[in-house]
């Protein structure tokens, strides 16, 4: 399978599971550089921001997948807005690994684009009638169901090296803001 690396650098789990504190910062452009630990990435607004990766830092990357990927009892990770019927459709689709079933579950406000919401979950059901829809589950048995538009882009985590993050790579990065307004990567 050819990797089509969407380059997630190290604080990608903790910025789901992390995504209400007021401190956490996700920065969504490509790279410009990296050097040693630090990682210039101009945003989608054309701004170019530096982050500072931990020592320890780590990078993962993503894989498409696809709808038939999706079962039963999987954990996924989906960025939607609110249909014009009520319901919810899907912008993106993240397929956790089993390993991190239960990262960031919930619901909450989203920086996809205005007004998007971000619900992990586990998969209670998929249907296909008129469409593929899930519904997801989470935080006390709350459910949530969610049309996957066939457009919709659907990944899975891949395995990623440092050496894959080369300028004009799109990554996904979570960082905190520290003092100074400095940006710091950090699991």
């Amino acid at each position: 399978m050819k990797l089509k690396l969407f380059a997630i650098v190290l604080g990608m789990i903790s910025g789901f599971a992390g995504a209400a504190q007021a401190d956490t910062v996700r920065l969504r452009g490509t790279v410009v550089d990296l050097a040693g630990t630090t990682l210039k990435v101009k945003a989608r607004d054309g701004k170019t921001d530096t982050i500072t990766l931990s020592p320890d830092w780590m990078i993962s990357g993503v894989a498409k997948a696809s709808a038939a990927d999706i079962k039963q009892g999987d954990f996924l990770g989906i960025a939607s807005v609110s249909k014009a019927d009520g319901g919810s459709g899907a912008l993106e689709v993240v397929i956790f690994p089993a390993a991190l079933k239960g990262t960031g579950e919930g619901d909450r406000d989203w920086d996809l684009q205005p007004n998007s919401r971000m619900t992990n979950g586990t998969v209670a059901d998929v249907t296909e009638v008129n469409g593929r829809t899930v519904t997801l589950t989470y935080s006390n048995g709350q459910k949530k169901e969610i049309a996957i538009p066939q457009s919709t882009p659907i990944v899975k985590f891949a395995p990623a090296a440092p050496a894959d993050l080369k300028p004009g790579m799109t990554v996904f990065v979570s960082a905190e803001r520290g003092s100074g307004g400095k940006l710091v990567s950090r699991r």
